[in-house]
């Protein structure tokens, strides 16, 4: 994937999230409740660009940011 376009989905999950008053472990938790085996620095890697997005973890954070995937994908 573009270094880029991964940066800036990263941060677009930043905002996101902490619109939503989240910390990373929350996200974190939340994901792994759902059946994500993920941890609070992967989370915060994938927010600076540094890790991969798998397709499960962007439907749960969808759902768990309670937004819409142009919300996240928005370069």
């Amino acid at each position: 994937m573009n270094k880029k376009v991964e940066t800036a989905v990263g941060n677009n999950i930043r905002i996101l999230r902490e619109k939503r008053n989240l910390t990373q472990e929350q996200v974190a938790a939340k994901l792994q409740i759902s059946g994500c085996d993920i941890t609070r620095s992967a989370v915060a890697k994938i927010e600076v660009g540094q890790r991969h997005l798998y397709p499960d973890e962007i439907i749960l954070l969808k759902s768990i940011l309670n937004v819409e995937y142009d919300d996240i994908f928005d370069v």
